[in-house]
């Protein structure tokens, strides 16, 4: 195996649920992939370039990648022989999609390419295993993603017919996406590492696009949107997994799955739950059927609003899977703020006119004008408007300007669309599969969005404020927070006066050994002193 010089971490490995590696190596979707081979879930076979290798490429790309190739060649025989198939001829031919992985999950910042190795020897290979449309699709889809992602929209630039130049040019186009402007603003906007780089991951294709039984979909083991005790996904028949993430394609609930395919559901399910148990956390599975089988291929923990983080830690702590540490740990003082921050009275809500419904895919309530031009929102946000991002459907180019909005609403796609997830992610209310023409309904107009409705309103609608005290699952939180954190937060009381929960204000409340305060927002000031103090453990052990 590659080595950086002396007692340098591995470069190239095979995820075979015997790697031994950490997330901040295999990043988490290779995490993840090893984590359920070593389970005996159904997973394709897949390697996996390490994050160690990241910051070599950006120092020379050429020299990085010539001294890897060998041993990314002979993964690759790897993955023929798990598989019985070749890669790049027939007449079982095998192809594979290539992914980013950072540790810590950026879900759409960075790139992948899939169906990756066909030519025209394969295209007729795979259609006289299959059928013409499925290898010509197939053969489609491919281009397509790689003149977008690998030769950057260049339409005078031929695609190689070489699978192994394929292959290279993904891996190159791979790493290079970790400092893609969106990413950037990513890691900007979380205070993310920016030197913690990106794996590669190399996995085996599986088709969902290949017949009447096949499909693509994503599970969440537990709704990330309010936080309920159910299964929650979408369920695409006769498709990839980018159909489903764009948000371009119009599919189903994950019942639909249920029906069309009962035992395939069940084995999902167990599968899910299965991973939940063992990462104690709720999951987000993409997976795709192939001719009536289930293939699980990426595992991770679930992206959520404020309100399921909330109702998750507690309703995980009921479960046993953690404990009350944990439980506050897992919520975080700005989902608290936006928990509190105000809301529509129904009065309110049906008095406005109603201008558009779509899925709820992020609570909350916020106004501002609509702009579809991305540049236009940014421009109109750093002047001080306050925005709402509206498009047909978003895309890994738009989280600047997702960023800058106060809210989201697009035309198409569903609850694990591109839009849905990363608006959960950076806390941003939005409403997803408003339907046809809603863009040019809404442009130019000042609107109010109801993430938790899924309805976008006429005006800029008053709002109503919340107390700590108003919401049941807020109030159970608090009494977990007063016997676990160092700093017991009181609404009122014969105790010091904190006049606000920021991080130095608690700091210098610990420091003068102060057990008890009354502050103007008592659950904030205990999670912010929790967190503070598990830093001070987590540097003191080391």
């Amino acid at each position: 195996m590659s080595k950086i010089g002396e007692g340098a971490s591995p470069s190239v490995v095979a995820l075979d649920g015997r790697a031994g590696l950490g997330r901040e190596l295999l990043g988490s979707k290779g995490y993840g992939i090893d984590s359920m081979r070593r389970q005996g879930l159904p997973v394709p076979p897949a390697f996996c370039i390490t994050t160690s290798v990241c910051a070599e490429f950006f120092a020379g790309r050429t020299q990085c990648i010539d001294r890897l190739w060998a041993e990314v060649c002979e993964h690759v025989r790897g993955l023929e022989n798990q598989t019985s198939r070749t890669f790049g001829r027939g007449p079982r031919p095998m192809l594979v999609s290539v992914r980013s992985g950072a540790a810590l999950s950026m879900p759409g910042m960075m790139d992948t390419v899939l169906d990756l190795g066909i030519n025209d020897d394969v295209e007729k290979a795979l259609a006289l295993a299959a059928s013409a449309e499925f290898a010509r699709d197939t053969r489609q889809r491919f281009n397509e993603m790689y003149r977008r992602i690998v030769l950057g929209g260049n339409p005078e630039v031929e695609v190689p017919a070489d699978p192994w130049k394929q292959l290279r040019g993904a891996i190159e186009a791979v790493f290079a996406s970790w400092n893609s402007p969106r990413a950037v603003a990513y890691r900007r906007h979380h205070g993310l590492d920016a030197d913690a780089g990106t794996a590669v991951v190399v996995q085996t294709m599986v088709f969902g696009n290949l017949a009447r039984d096949s499909g693509t979909g994503v599970l969440f083991s537990r709704n990330p949107v309010t936080g309920a005790d159910e299964p929650f996904g979408e369920w695409l028949a006769n498709g990839q997994g980018e159909d489903v993430v764009s948000g371009n394609v119009d599919v189903e609930p994950i019942a639909a799955l249920r029906d069309e395919q009962p035992a395939v559901y069940d084995q999902l399910m167990i599968a899910a739950q299965t991973l939940e148990r063992l990462a104690a956390d709720v999951q987000d599975i993409e997976f795709t059927v192939e001719e009536g089988k289930l293939w699980l291929l990426q595992t991770r923990a679930a992206k959520r609003s404020a309100q399921a983080a909330v109702r998750l830690a507690l309703r995980l702590r009921r479960d046993e899977l953690i404990d009350d540490a944990e439980a506050l740990r897992r919520v975080t003082p700005g989902q608290i703020e936006t928990l509190l921050s105000p809301a529509l009275l129904p009065e309110t809500r049906f008095a406005a006119p109603l201008l558009a419904r779509g899925l709820p895919a992020c609570p909350g309530v916020v106004s501002g004008r609509a702009y579809s031009d991305v540049d236009e929102a940014l421009d109109a946000a750093e002047e001080g408007e306050d925005v709402i991002l509206v498009r047909a459907a978003t895309s890994p180019d738009d989280v600047q300007g997702m960023l800058a909005a106060r809210g989201i609403v697009t035309e198409t796609g569903g609850a694990t669309s591109h839009a849905a997830v990363v608006s959960r992610e950076i806390g941003r209310p939005a409403v997803v599969g408003c339907g046809d023409g809603v863009v040019a309904a809404l442009e130019g107009k000042l609107i109010t969005v109801d993430g938790a409705e899924g309805e976008v309103r006429d005006g800029i609608l008053e709002l109503t404020a919340w107390s700590e005290t108003d919401s049941p699952d807020l109030a159970e939180l608090a009494e977990i927070a007063r016997r676990v954190s160092p700093i017991r937060g009181h609404a009122v009381g014969d105790y010091p006066v904190l006049s606000d929960s920021s991080p130095s204000a608690v700091a210098k409340a610990l420091a003068a050994g102060l057990t008890d305060v009354v502050s103007p927002h008592p659950l904030i000031t205990m999670l912010v002193a929790h967190q503070l103090d598990n830093n001070t453990k987590v540097l003191t052990d080391v």
